[in-house]
């Protein structure tokens, strides 16, 4: 166990980089460009950057940026597993990303550009409790370990 939480300490300092959390986000329309032209080459190569993209950028020096707060907060949240309003947005995030993959397959492109709109918005608003989740947990703007 202590080398799977290894695992994802070394995933979520690199990825709490402002780079890789900004380009992530902005990259979320894509996942419906596959679906959408029922391509698997696409799903390969979107998919390969989803992976990719938590690592492929160094770990900040500092988690002054909200960004890096929101990534580092996550992990905490992810580990502490709390039932709170941060997992209605994230489920409603969730939701709204597979209503935009619904709406691409069946190739209603207002339906699917809506709902992803609205999924990047919810990811905002998780990102938000994720940064006062990191801050509350004493962890504001300490160097990144």
């Amino acid at each position: 166990m202590k080398d799977w939480q290894e695992v994802v300490r070394t995933v979520f300092a690199r990825h709490s980089n402002p780079w890789s959390m900004w380009t992530r986000w902005a990259s979320t329309p894509l996942v419906l460009v596959p679906v959408w032209r029922r391509s698997g080459r696409d799903a390969a190569l979107v998919g390969l950057w989803m992976a990719l993209n938590p690592v492929v950028f160094g770990k900040p020096a500092d988690d002054r940026a909200w960004s890096t707060r929101a990534a580092l907060g996550e992990e905490q949240w992810l580990a502490d597993r709390p039932r709170d309003t941060a997992m209605v947005v994230n489920v409603a995030a969730t939701a709204s990303l597979l209503a935009a993959v619904i709406a691409a397959h069946q190739r209603r492109a207002l339906p699917a550009a809506a709902a992803v709109t609205l999924e990047m918005g919810l990811l905002m608003v998780y990102w938000e409790l994720m940064v006062r989740y990191y801050d509350r947990k004493g962890g504001a703007h300490q160097p990144s370990q």
